[in-house]
């Protein structure tokens, strides 16, 4: 059968023959297309000559049955910020009942009992919904570092007969059936700048270029037999995937999906990705409450309602920040990611920024509580980071960070390198170290101390986060590029070098490409003894923010690369230190 004779099929089970013209408004089909389709279905003795339904009719709707359904809610919801904080995204309510409990009702209704839900983020919340529906959960622990085909991957043997839901959709009327024939994939009529699929005249889903518009993709899909099997292997065998990829990539052969569009109205089901959406939904949901939005609320002397284009910006190793509109200017606020309460002292923070204000490093916070973190500051114009691999960007950011450290500010603590090592591991909670040599490697580190401690140093503020994201070009009030350094959140006193290892590590240079930021430091030629001693920090710094990744990852958040090379940095850049001593004449 094809998806007309199909979908005709599906119609009369649930209402039986009464004329053409009634079997069309059901079905939504033509009164042409009706007549033909019926024609075919007695042809193919799915029909007898009074259109009821044939034994071989029967047959094939009792093969195609859906069985069960999977609904993936392991992820963060990163987007949803500032009320993801508080409960996972497929718990949020919409007129007064959770997103998936309404899915879970709507699969019930359908006769669907075999449900699987894939947590992840706040896994424990989910837990009553197996007392209360009968569910299973099945636990992705690398929710945070990939997405949800990770998630499906974990329950494809399950996959057969068979709805994939996404927890983050709110459905008007029930899109699931006791009888489906055919599978399918769901999108709706609204064109999206995100989607890169559009529905075709057969009812295909072709890919589309980038940006050109395509069918907001929904999610839910319903997946037979011979359709699974192939996605199942896809799955297990990890062909078509990659930590970043999204499950849909396993549909797509040669340009196109290997399922049909099932094609709604978008004013029947909501994607929930945002806050404004939630809002916009259902403006009086329980979970529109967010203490970040009453602060903000408070500070501009407003109401939440008035808060808006809320936008979530990328998510930093620290922090999560959004972005938001009052009274027609731009914000941002920062709010804490996971762990950091235990990593940075917020009193001290607010030190920095009162030291360094009016200075022009940096805009001054609009907004800042020394308590729990948030912040507030104004929104710049045409920002851009620096490329680390750009010689201009390189001279201009190392001309800033020269002229601040010349300021030679002063606070009253201190950012300690090798006690930072320690603290961080203490964090791990007795656990061995993910690295086989890490005992040798800190051993090696350590001894490194000596040598810095006995270097002259000019100590002084220091950014130690100096990296190339926190140099922000931007358009200044005159029209021309300015540049600040932004996050001064690890700021304290140091030896000013050691930012000049951070800005290094964080871009993953090697020894020839650290030189070269060393000399365009330096106005004058770098003494090898100092070089040397540059050297030391990127090895510590390298085995400190590895020491830190690893707490991070006790929590469900990797860095992938970037982690190994912190470890790599602790090793190579001690033999390099070593050799530039001896070469110093230092034993």
């Amino acid at each position: 059968m094809n998806i007309q004779e199909s979908d005709i099929l599906k119609t009369l089970i649930n209402h039986p023959y009464s004329s053409q013209r009634n079997l069309a408004l059901f079905s939504g089909y033509s009164l042409g297309v009706v007549n033909r389709t019926l024609r075919s279905l007695q042809q193919s003795a799915y029909l007898t000559k009074d259109y009821t339904l044939t034994s071989k009719a029967r047959e094939a709707i009792r093969k195609t049955v859906p069985r069960n359904a999977i609904i993936l809610a392991a992820g963060f919801g990163m987007r949803m910020v500032p009320i993801n904080l508080a409960a996972p995204k497929a718990l949020l309510e919409v007129h007064g009942e959770p997103l998936i409990e309404r899915q879970i009702r709507q699969l019930h209704e359908v006769g669907i009992r075999d449900i699987t839900v894939v947590v992840g983020f706040m896994k424990e919340r989910f837990e009553y919904l197996i007392d209360e529906y009968g569910v299973e959960l099945a636990v992705n622990p690398e929710y945070a570092a990939k997405n949800n085909i990770a998630s499906l991957a974990l329950v494809a043997d399950r996959i057969s007969n068979s709805y994939i839901i996404p927890s983050d959709i709110w459905c008007e009327n029930n899109p699931f059936s006791r009888h489906e024939l055919y599978s399918w994939y769901m999108v709706s009529d609204r064109i999206a700048a995100e989607s890169d699929v559009r529905v075709n005249r057969k009812m295909e889903l072709v890919q589309i270029p980038e940006k050109e518009g395509g069918n907001a993709m929904i999610g839910i899909a319903y997946l037979l037999e011979k359709d699974a099997a192939r996605i199942r292997e896809s799955l297990k065998t990890g062909a078509v995937s990659s930590s970043q990829d999204f499950w849909e990539i396993t549909l797509y052969d040669k340009g196109k999906m290997i399922l049909p569009a099932r094609l709604v109205r978008a004013d029947e089901i909501t994607e929930i990705n945002t806050y404004e959406q939630l809002r916009e939904l259902d403006g009086e949901s329980n979970h529109l409450k967010s203490d970040a939005l009453d602060v903000i609320a408070s500070v501009f002397e407003t109401t939440t309602d008035q808060i808006s284009d809320i936008a979530v910006l990328k998510k930093g190793m620290t922090n999560r920040s959004f972005l938001f509109t009052v009274r027609g200017e731009k914000y941002i606020m920062r709010i804490p990611g996971e762990g950091t309460d235990q990593l940075i002292n917020r009193q001290e923070e607010a030190t920095v920024f009162r030291t360094i204000s009016g200075k022009g490093l940096c805009d001054d916070p609009v907004y800042i509580n020394p308590q729990n973190g948030y912040k507030i500051t104004k929104f710049l114009e045409g920002v851009r980071v620096c490329d680390s691999e750009s010689p201009e960007d390189l001279k201009k950011c190392m001309e800033k960070l020269r002229a601040f450290h010349a300021m030679k500010l002063q606070v009253f603590h201190t950012f300690d390198i090798f006690g930072q090592i320690d603290f961080y591991e203490s964090l791990w909670n007795g656990q061995r170290s993910i690295y086989r040599d890490y005992e040798k490697t800190k051993a090696n580190v350590m001894s490194l101390r000596a040598y810095i401690d006995a270097q002259e140093k000019d100590r002084c503020l220091t950014h130690i986060d100096a990296v190339p994201d926190n140099f922000l070009f931007y358009t200044g009030p005159d029209g021309k590029e300015a540049l600040q350094l932004t996050d001064w959140e690890y700021a304290g006193m140091q030896d000013p070098h050691v930012d000049i290892a951070m800005f290094c590590i964080y871009s993953l240079y090697g020894k020839r490409q650290t030189d070269r930021l060393i000399d365009l430091y330096f106005e004058e030629k770098c003494r090898p003894a100092v070089r040397a001693k540059i050297y030391c920090y990127v090895a510590a710094c390298g085995l400190l923010w590895s020491n830190w990744c690893e707490y991070k990852s006790h929590l469900g958040i990797e860095f992938g690369e970037y982690s190994l090379r912190q470890y790599r940095y602790a090793k190579d850049f001690y033999r390099y230190a070593r050799a530039e001593m001896e070469a110093a004449g230092h034993e």
